[in-house]
Order: C-alpha cells, then structure tokens, then sequence
C-alpha cells in the first residue's frame, strides 16, 4: 500500500502544494496530505519529493 507523509522537519515553503495541489495542501505553517488524497500520482509526488528543500515528504510505494 502506497503512503505519503511529512515529517516535522517541513518549513511550510509550499514548494510540494505547488507541484502538486491534489495531494498537499498548507494547514498553518505546515504542509500535509490531504485526506483521501490520489496516491496513484507517482511522477508529481515524487517531484515534489525531491524538491523539498528539507527532505521532509516520505514516499513508501
């Protein structure tokens, strides 16, 4: 089973709800996945993995 989160090290710089608003969205200061979101969006899930300046959004396929 896919799983997307984010560890407490996120600065909320919304670089991921950029790159992919169907799953992340800004609550506060920090980003989270949305509920229900659609894990099968690999490709932008991934960039907006490896575009987080601080390595805080884990991806488990």
């Amino acid at each position: 089973m896919k799983q997307v989160f984010i560890e407490d090290s996120c600065i909320g710089c919304g670089t991921c709800v950029e790159i992919c608003p169907e799953v992340f969205e800004l609550n506060g200061e920090v980003a989270v996945v949305k509920k229900g979101a659609n894990l099968s969006l690999d490709k932008k899930i991934i960039e907006a993995a490896e575009a987080c300046p601080v390595e805080a959004i884990v991806y488990e396929k």
